[in-house]
């Protein structure tokens, strides 16, 4: 039942794949064409399958590996388990969903985010400083702000580009939840002027940190 299963669901993902999607993902460094909204509804059918998740896992497919993270139960997975699991996903979508839908929701998303913070990978890197942006907005309580502050402060400008995004999250999410930080954290962004040129579309906020942390303190505040 399970490998008819699995048969099945590969087969509807073989189905949904559209080359022209494929094109676009590609440039964003996503090898798949399958339309995330399509995607959803098939995990909206499904479910909850965990074992049925670690099989699409397995498949090193980038549709079904999305799939998975979509019908897993966050809490099942073990430490080391994630770990491996983060250090397969070179996908950009992947990574992203593993640490944002599966990674925060675990027990073990503490260990892994002080561990995976300083790995020598800047892409294991960079969910670490993911989870340190959650834990700025949620849990601060243990974390060494000024120390984090002073970690952007040195590294953020040459770190690669994912790295940098997300170290850039960190130090916006810091001058946007603290105010005894803030200014300290302005400052960083002008001098590093880190995104400061990013294409932003009108009406979106722009990810240049001094920028970020303004509108969104202007907007609790209005």
């Amino acid at each position: 039942m399970a490998e008819a299963t699995m048969g099945a669901v590969m087969d509807e993902l073989a189905a949904l794949e559209d080359p022209k999607m494929r094109e676009a993902n590609l440039k964003r460094g996503d090898d798949h064409g399958v339309n995330l909204s399509a995607l959803r509804a098939v995990a909206k059918r499904l479910k909850t399958q965990h074992e049925l998740a670690r099989e699409l896992w397995a498949t090193d497919d980038t549709a079904a590996r999305l799939l998975s993270l979509l019908i897993c139960r966050p809490k099942a997975f073990e430490q080391q388990e994630l770990d491996a699991m983060l250090r397969q996903a070179r996908a950009p979508k992947v990574h992203d969903w593993l640490v944002n839908y599966v990674v925060k929701k675990s027990p073990h998303a503490e260990e892994l985010r002080v561990g995976w913070t300083d790995d020598p990978d800047q892409v294991v890197a960079s969910a670490g400083w993911a989870l340190t942006t959650e834990r700025v907005a949620k849990k601060p309580e243990g974390l060494d702000l000024p120390g984090l502050l002073d970690t952007i402060e040195a590294e953020m400008k040459d770190a690669p580009d994912r790295l940098q995004w997300a170290m850039n999250h960190t130090l916006a999410q810091i001058g946007i939840e603290h105010a005894d930080h803030r200014a300290r954290a302005i400052g960083i962004g002008e001098r590093l002027e880190v995104l400061k040129d990013y294409p932003t579309p009108p009406n979106c906020t722009s990810p240049f940190a001094p920028s970020w942390i303004n509108e969104m303190v202007s907007r609790r505040e209005a």
